[in-house]
């Protein structure tokens, strides 16, 4: 892709782009919980159904293990262990919670990374953009992103495959830099490479 057909691409949908990540920023913090356990189930899964698998989980009034496998096996990969993170996600979601009133956006993010189990840098990531508290800081650097950023010439095809986590912020910060050059801020390039691969602006 070319950064002329990048400007284009997002003249186009600027406004639908802006949009969702304003209802992200409303979202009240009642629903901060169902996003994480969202971002906990979309590794190597359909981010649609994974949506429907949280639908499904708000019914539960009793949450076990048994009874969140049952939800997620016919909706995501390896729903035995995602199971058992979305169970320690609900344990521990006091602590959780109280974390994110942290001010330093990608502080929370290290923190939520460090200390969730089933997340690493991309889901906290992921995490803290779907609650509208990414603030342009941070990068959610799935395979849709790094293939855009392998085309526009942003990092080397050898990069996109991360292996630790130096790998990731390096790379986050020569997105964060494109993003300044093109002067089209990260969260927004987030949403616009995601739905120029599938088509549609999600989450």
């Amino acid at each position: 892709m070319k950064r002329e057909l990048l400007h284009k691409l997002y003249n186009e949908k600027e406004r639908e782009i802006k949009k969702r990540l304003e209802s992200f920023r409303e979202l009240s913090p009642d629903k901060y919980r169902e996003e994480l356990i969202f971002c906990l189930l979309t590794p190597q899964s359909n981010a649609k159904k994974c949506w429907e698998a949280v639908e499904q989980l708000r019914n539960i009034e009793n949450p076990s293990i048994e009874a969140i496998t049952d939800v997620l096996k016919k909706r995501t990969r390896f729903h035995n262990n995602k199971a058992r993170y979305v169970m320690g996600g609900i344990k521990n979601w006091a602590e959780i919670k109280k974390s994110l009133d942290r001010s330093d956006k990608v502080e929370i993010r290290n923190w939520l990374a460090e200390n969730i189990k089933g997340y690493g840098l991309k889901e906290a990531g992921h995490f803290l953009r779907n609650i509208g508290k990414s603030d342009n800081k941070i990068a959610v650097l799935d395979r849709h992103i790094l293939r855009n950023l392998v085309d526009l010439e942003v990092i080397l095809p050898e990069e996109a495959n991360i292996s630790k986590k130096q790998d990731y912020w390096k790379i986050e910060q020569k997105f964060l830099k494109f993003s300044e050059s093109i002067n089209i801020p990260i969260d927004e390039l987030d949403l616009l490479f995601w739905s120029n691969e599938t088509g549609k602006i999600f989450k």
